[in-house]
């Protein structure tokens, strides 16, 4: 929609926005999303999930951008992680939930939810780092610190972000696994 939308745009001679798409770009994506939800005369609704590609693997590209701000969240799979037969391949780094502060915590889930996904994050941004660090030095150069950050991302990935299909785990045994990472 967003790509024929800017064509359109650009035959109308619009005044372009971000990238050649114009400025209602973003009111138009929402007016789909919700209206995607509400089906007429039948209770309830109906979740969507919109899937995108991203030109280059732009995430900053206009249209999952927008439609970041949109859902409140997004999930970004991985073409690293993926040809590394990690599955599901999640970008942790790159996902995100604008909504993820307010369901977690004593309340919600446990007390040392909000800590523990900081330190994983931290950690594993770290590690990317460090990774691209690696690539230019070579990882016997690392210092012993940043050595166990590579090992804790290669366990992070494998053992925390990798599942079996059919594995399931409750909140308590994920948190408790994100600490013994």
């Amino acid at each position: 929609y967003g790509e024929s939308l800017r064509e359109v745009s650009s035959q109308q001679q619009e005044v372009p926005s971000r990238k050649g798409y114009p400025g209602y770009l973003y009111s138009d994506l929402a007016a789909i999303y919700e209206r995607a939800g509400m089906i007429k005369g039948v209770k309830g609704s109906v979740t969507l999930i919109p899937i995108l590609t991203m030109p280059s693997d732009d995430i900053t590209h206009p249209i999952p951008d927008l439609t970041g701000y949109i859902t409140e969240g997004q999930i970004v799979l991985s073409r690293d992680l993926h040809g590394q037969g990690i599955y599901p391949p999640i970008n942790i780094l790159d996902s995100l939930s604008r909504l993820m502060k307010d369901g977690i915590g004593a309340d919600y889930t446990r007390e040392d939810h909000s800590d523990v996904s900081a330190q994983l994050f931290a950690s594993y941004s770290r590690c990317i780092e460090v990774r691209s660090l690696a690539q230019i030095i070579g990882e016997e150069e690392l210092s012993e610190g940043d050595q166990q950050l590579l090992e804790f991302g290669r366990r992070f990935e494998n053992e925390f972000i990798g599942q079996d299909f059919n594995e399931s785990s409750d909140i308590g045994q994920t948190l408790d696994k994100a600490w013994e990472l």
